[in-house]
């Protein structure tokens, strides 16, 4: 029995393979396009005003928490909110609506069964790199830890993207009670902003300082390839503001020292509080930085004249050659919450033509 059960297998993987074989010269000739990824960039987030990207109602101390990694307990802002902000910036800039087909075949279609199909672009979740935490010295540190900048380096690396001379963290460990920060320059004199006395103070917590120059060649690869062009001020402080800390410490302060604001709700004809109208919301603080990977693939359109890659290439171009130097995602737009300041990356290879946007 298990000699024809085999055979039986055999026989159907073969017939299998042969179907997906006529399937794929029909879709050849067609000129349907491999459903592959072939454009990929980085959009790195910075926070401007506080943000509020919710998970809804939230069991805890906290009536509406922000989003989260399940595993890590970092904050996040899920594809879906990025992905429906850039379908808006798009058709907006080119003032369309949101079912016009030049909307759609980047973005996707949803309908009934068998009209529905997803668009060419593909945002990831916007993840966090640098978290900002207050300094008894130098006001605030923006925070990160290896296990951070090695989830960053594995998005860009798997996205095809050559990340130059940022330092590989692969085997290195920060000790618990320590905090790595920039290296004094060549005159001697100490760079960072953040060493108070003989210790790195955040929040209420003490660290030593370990001077290594692993910090002072990762943040200047950010302030030159991450943050705002414009932003003169961050780009010359990010690497005395900058420390990498132990994966535990870096989580409790994604997890704790987040903004969290009270709201209540006015009656009108009395101005004053209305019953059981008092609520908690969680956001992430200002000068956060978030990443997030964005790919386009020409697997859904009928070009026939253009190779795929070409098709892709053309579609991801739609959106970066957009103005996204600012842009809002999360809750409470209208009370000034959520404005982010974007820019593209898309390697070394090409960071001269689009390294900003």
């Amino acid at each position: 029995m298990g000699w024809f059960r085999t055979q039986s297998l055999n026989r159907s993987i073969t017939t299998m393979t042969l179907q997906r074989s006529v399937s794929d010269k029909s879709s050849s000739k067609s000129g349907r396009r491999n459903n592959m990824f072939t454009e990929k960039r980085i959009l790195f987030l910075y926070v401007d005003t506080p943000l509020h990207a919710g998970s809804g109602r939230g069991l805890g101390a906290v009536d509406l928490p922000l989003q989260r990694e399940r595993v890590t307990g970092y904050p996040m802002v899920q594809s879906t909110g990025l992905k429906g902000r850039l379908r808006d910036a798009y058709r907006t800039h080119h003032k369309l609506q949101d079912d016009d087909e030049a909307v759609t075949r980047l973005f996707g279609k949803a309908g009934e069964s068998g009209e529905s199909y997803a668009g060419s672009i593909a945002p990831g979740d916007a993840r966090l790199l640098l978290f900002p935490v207050r300094s008894l010295a130098g006001v605030f540190a923006w925070t990160t830890s290896i296990h951070a900048l090695s989830n960053f380096r594995r998005s860009a690396e798997l996205g095809g993207h050559a990340l130059g001379d940022f330092p590989d963290l692969h085997g290195l460990e920060v000790g618990k009670d320590d905090a790595w920060v920039c290296k004094p320059g060549v005159d001697g004199k100490p760079t960072t902003d953040l060493k108070a006395g003989s210790s790195v103070v955040l929040e209420e917590f003490s660290f030593t300082p370990q001077p290594n120059d692993l910090v002072n060649k990762i943040g200047a690869w950010l302030a030159k390839y991450a943050l705002p062009e414009n932003y003169s001020y961050w780009l010359d402080a990010l690497p005395r503001k900058l420390c990498i800390l132990h994966e535990d410490a870096f989580r409790d302060f994604c997890k704790y020292a987040t903004e969290v604001q009270t709201h209540i709700r006015l009656d009108p004809n009395t101005k004053t509080v209305s019953g059981g109208a008092l609520w908690t919301e969680e956001s992430l603080p200002m000068d956060t930085l978030l990443y997030a990977p964005v790919m386009a693939s020409g697997a859904r359109y009928k070009e026939d004249d253009k190779p795929g890659t070409e098709v892709a290439a053309e579609m991801l171009g739609q959106i970066t050659g957009l103005d996204l130097r600012h842009l809002q995602l999360g809750g409470d737009e209208t009370t000034g919450q959520g404005w982010v300041s974007a820019r593209w990356w898309a390697g070394m290879k090409e960071d001269k033509k689009e390294g900003a946007s």
